[in-house]
């Protein structure tokens, strides 16, 4: 089927490098191939390299994926593996998401120091998290929190929490799970209490629009509830014109055929939120994405999205 080596791009984190391992081992699997017919390149992104600020205010999401869009359109990888919420809803011309891997636990976990769940902190209790989604979802149920910035991987964070920087962090259970550290989870929340962000615990698969030859190796692994899903949950980021400067949360499922979307839109001091509530057919997961964004934003009113984006 092939002659050539393929090329898997991906961040060079721990948690990133095991995405890939998995992706790879699917395409193994699928197309009964050997381990050396795939390389795995781990390529450095500005959003690794930003440790000393927001997200928000360095870029936002493109940071994590710029440049392994860059090594993909110039030819020095054949695909790229991404954490799904970390893709912008507008890809470079020439680039298309290809496949989605069937979705892990979309929940966010919470790791405490000081208590085993949020609701069990002490007053004015410090938490870490570079989520602006969950800074404000935080502040939303417990206004007297403190929230900080918490840059760095996986590793990074739980050793800052550990060194008694925080009281508590949040990261997504899924990524955790990934990593073989389910078992230092103190609390999973709710996606009704504490909504994930789109995107959330699905792993997708980026190439170039036209590589016919790359496009078939791939096609094997979509997932086509979790790809109804993120078409969903990618739609509603859209209309809103979602990106790491604006706390939106978003989660879609699929059963039977049929899709149930429900979305939320926050002031980053958690001080007002809107959610709404979405049902239709599978197939027109977009539209129903696109219809909850729009629908979100006619609630807040005008003015809610400016000042702060």
């Amino acid at each position: 089927m092939q002659t050539s080596v393929i090329r898997i791009g991906t961040r060079g984190s721990a948690l990133a490098l095991a995405q890939a391992s998995e992706a790879r081992a699917r395409l193994m699997a699928a197309h009964g191939l050997p381990e050396e017919a795939f390389a795995i390149e781990a390529i450095s992104t500005s959003g690794d390299r930003i440790q000393d600020k927001p997200l928000s205010t360095a870029g936002g999401k493109g940071l994590f994926t710029k440049e392994l869009e860059e090594a993909l359109i110039s030819g020095r990888i054949d695909l790229a593996v991404h954490s799904s919420k970390d893709m912008p809803t507008k890809l470079p011309d020439g680039l298309e998401l290809s496949a989605f891997l069937p979705r892990e636990d979309p929940r966010d976990a919470f790791i405490g120091r000081t208590a085993r769940r949020i609701a069990d902190l002490p007053n004015g209790a410090t938490i870490g998290s570079s989520s602006l989604r969950r800074q404000a979802l935080l502040l939303y149920m417990r206004p007297d929190l403190k929230v900080v910035l918490f840059r760095g991987n996986v590793h990074t964070r739980l050793r800052k929490l550990e060194s008694g920087e925080v009281d508590g962090t949040l990261l997504a259970y899924a990524g955790l799970k990934r990593l073989s550290l389910g078992h230092i989870v103190s609390d999973l929340m709710s996606v009704e209490e504490f909504p994930p962000a789109p995107g959330q615990a699905a792993i997708c698969i980026e190439t170039r629009v036209g590589d016919n030859r790359i496009g078939e190796i791939v096609a094997p692994l979509n997932h086509a509830d979790t790809a109804a899903a993120l078409a969903c949950e990618r739609a509603f980021l859209g209309a809103l014109d979602g990106s790491c400067r604006t706390p939106i949360a978003g989660y879609a499922q699929v059963e039977g055929g049929r899709l149930s979307f429900s979305g939320t839109i926050l002031r980053p001091d958690g001080r007002e939120a809107h959610s709404v509530r979405k049902e239709g057919h599978a197939a027109d997961a977009a539209a129903i994405g696109a219809a909850a964004g729009d629908e979100a934003r006619a609630k807040a009113g005008p003015g809610f999205f400016e000042g702060w984006t």
